[in-house]
């Protein structure tokens, strides 16, 4: 079963956790100095927080899959859609190791698909940690690129 997946840029990291704290009724179940992620059950999503973007809001949306079956039928629909798609295999991001892919939409909202493999205890690898041709954690389009193209910064991840 997929989960659906959220991830916002906010200012005051603190103040965000008591807020949504309140308003989902369930405290976070990983925090970070940086960084709060909520898996609920209902509505069955994955919420992410965090003080890494350049500006506060939505970052992108996505699904986080429970096997990678999931989230190769969702590389098959995005191929099949002919969206651009930004595989970047096995990578490290925001607190996790998985797999994953994105897609960008007509208007430019990235869409992240992944599927998380193990918790790890650093946000993300630095570039010289990274294999060699890894893109950038997440993408999303950029003014002056096109849609579907990496974002080069490994501040902006899931």
């Amino acid at each position: 079963m997929k989960r659906f997946h959220v991830h916002a840029h906010v200012g005051d990291l603190k103040a965000s956790i008591a807020f949504y704290s309140k308003l989902f009724a369930a405290h976070p179940t990983r925090v970070e100095a940086d960084y709060a992620k909520w898996m609920l059950e209902d509505p069955r999503i994955n919420f992410a927080i965090s003080t890494r973007g350049s500006a506060t809001g939505v970052d992108h949306l996505g699904f986080q899959t429970d096997d990678v079956e999931e989230l190769a039928e969702l590389k098959a629909r995005a191929k099949d859609a002919d969206m651009v798609l930004l595989d970047q295999g096995e990578t490290s991001c925001c607190y996790a190791r998985g797999e994953k892919h994105w897609v960008t939409d007509p208007q430019g909202i990235a869409w992240e698909h992944f599927h998380t493999l193990e918790n790890i205890p650093v946000f993300g690898q630095s570039a010289e940690q990274r294999k060699p041709a890894a893109p950038a954690c997440c993408a999303a389009s950029t003014p002056g690129k096109p849609k579907g193209t990496a974002r080069e910064s490994t501040s902006a991840c899931c």
